[in-house]
């Protein structure tokens, strides 16, 4: 491994899989991580964007399309290169994989070689094995900035230190602001629950606590919002809303 490994993140929920993608990967000038669904994938990837990830596209939950798609529309990861690894192999399946945003689409089961040339075919083409600059580092929303290494954020009355769920709800709010999430959908984008399990009671604490913390008023919120009936919001210009 060289001084400055390239880090390379793999998702995939087969565990046999995953560690023969991270055997034939370690050992080279690669550091892996590994994680075995989208949901956690994603707030690996937000906590510390990797160079390149290795993607299955059937997993429970969010599927690699979806996850994919995700990253595109992600501020912070939209350059980040990816590589699908699966066993869906028609057309078909390749074309969605691409129209998602993949770079490269290679099939279940795969030659080391071949993957080993893929995945640095893909980083010397889009050059992603160097540093990101400063910026790449931190999302903002108005006068608000959130750090993704050391989980700070900016706020117009100083830094808040956000725990890691905190983090995972907050980053995922601020990456598309203006758009409304409901109790539901933030149990299986954030906490990675099945469809139509889990309390909307766990979000609206969270929201609360994020609120006490982040607020300068949390009876009266002018950063996270809630629109009645719907859920909660991050707008790009904060305006009061209850």
């Amino acid at each position: 491994m060289t001084a400055n490994p390239v880090d390379i993140l793999v998702i995939e929920d087969d565990d046999i899989v995953a560690r023969t993608v991270e055997r034939s990967l370690r050992g080279h000038e690669f550091r892996v991580t590994l994680a075995s669904s989208g949901v956690e994938g994603l707030q690996t990837a937000r906590r510390q964007p990797p160079a390149l990830v290795a993607l299955d596209v059937i997993m429970p939950g969010m599927d690699g399309y979806a996850v994919c798609r995700e990253m595109r529309a992600d501020p912070l990861l939209s350059m980040v290169p990816i590589l699908f690894l699966t066993a869906k192999g028609k057309d078909e399946d390749k074309i969605t994989g691409f129209r998602a945003g993949a770079d490269d689409y290679l099939t279940k089961p795969f030659n080391v070689d071949e993957l080993l040339l893929r995945v640095r075919a893909i980083l010397r083409r889009t050059r992603a094995a160097d540093p990101p600059d400063e910026s790449g580092y931190r999302l903002s929303v108005g006068e608000y900035v959130l750090d993704t290494r050391s989980f700070e954020l900016r706020t117009p009355r100083g830094v808040v230190v956000l725990t890691p769920v905190q983090f995972d709800l907050l980053y995922h709010l601020m990456s598309h602001p203006g758009q409304v999430f409901s109790p539901m959908r933030l149990l299986q984008e954030v906490w990675d629950y099945p469809s139509d399990t889990g309390s909307p009671d766990l979000v609206r604490v969270h929201i609360k606590n994020l609120r006490e913390r982040v607020e300068a008023d949390p009876r009266s919120p002018t950063f996270i919002g809630t629109v009645q009936g719907h859920g909660y919001t991050v707008a790009a210009r904060p305006a009061a809303n209850r």
